[in-house]
């Protein structure tokens, strides 16, 4: 309840919870609802490279199911017990196969119609590769900051969350190369630079842990430290949720709806680069207020 977003939680989850116990019938795997998603979204995309609006709608409706499988595969993972770093990893990339489509598709019909970009289609690519930029790492703080909260309210059981020295641990015992397996090494190696990154935008946050694990090597973190943190870490959980799907592609539809894609770009170019730059600066700052009184003796 902490961190789940309102529309998630009245719309998305009791659909995906109903496809997700007609895959547990039917023996459907998690990663096989994963990759329906993505093909699904890949064809919402495609439809939204099209004006007429008619064609537009369906690929909007295409894009919500194809999150309704989204939030399928997790529950279905917990009601079935099939767990993987793959699954995760799947999970994680489905967003950007959807986004990637929607990209392109904006990009072509708008340089095809709008007089500008007709004449000049290098000021749309370029507009979009940072808008996808600041996308995926808008996505992928969220995502961090999400599970951060997560492991101090449920502890290492209720999060997912991973830090770069581990993962590069257990991609050296297990022995994996390019050679004997490359797509579980391309996976794998994905997710690690994924989470180097996460930890590279987060220098307090990263010492905040590292002292943690000097002063409770056996993972045992005070529950006044943990009541704390939750307190301080939940008023910035909206922004997290306004980072992620549902906001995003509001505002997409917003901009199909009023015949000016391209304007989807600017949206997460400025409001939203100005979310998570105030959410950043926010974690930051209590990562710090409470690695100080860590040191002080306070927990």
């Amino acid at each position: 309840m902490d961190t789940e977003e309102h529309i998630d939680l009245a719309f998305y989850r009791p659909i995906g919870f109903m496809w997700a116990r007609i895959a547990a019938r039917l023996g459907i795997t998690p990663n096989a609802i994963t990759i329906a998603s993505i093909f699904l979204g890949i064809g919402a995309g495609v439809m939204f490279y099209y004006r007429d609006m008619w064609i537009n709608i369906a690929g909007m409706l295409l894009l919500i199911l194809a999150n309704s499988f989204d939030s399928a595969d997790g529950q279905l993972a917990r009601i079935t017990h099939q767990y993987s770093r793959l699954g995760r990893i799947l999970d994680g990339l489905s967003g950007d196969f959807w986004f990637a489509s929607v990209y392109i598709a904006i990009i072509l019909r708008e340089n095809l119609t709008v007089p500008v970009f007709s004449e000049h289609p290098w000021i749309l690519w370029g507009i979009a590769l940072l808008a996808g930029a600041c996308h995926a790492k808008q996505a992928s703080m969220a995502d961090y900051y999400r599970q951060f909260h997560l492991y101090f309210l449920k502890g290492e059981e209720g999060s997912e969350l991973d830090n770069a020295d581990d993962l590069r641990r257990q991609l050296k015992e297990s022995g994996v190369t390019w050679k004997s397996n490359f797509w579980k090494c391309l996976t794998m190696r994905i997710y690690l630079n994924y989470t180097i990154q996460q930890e590279a935008s987060t220098p307090a946050m990263q010492d905040m842990r590292r002292e943690l694990s000097r002063r409770y090597p056996d993972g045992k973190i005070p529950m006044k430290f943990r009541e704390e943190f939750r307190r301080l870490s939940l008023p910035l959980m909206k922004y997290t949720n306004i980072l992620t799907f549902n906001w995003r592609t509001i505002g997409l539809f917003i901009t199909l709806f009023i015949g000016q894609p391209w304007l989807y770009f600017i949206y997460e170019l400025t409001i939203l680069n100005v979310i998570l730059a105030y959410m950043m600066y926010r974690h930051e700052r209590l990562c710090k207020l409470l690695t100080i009184r860590l040191k002080e003796g306070e927990y």
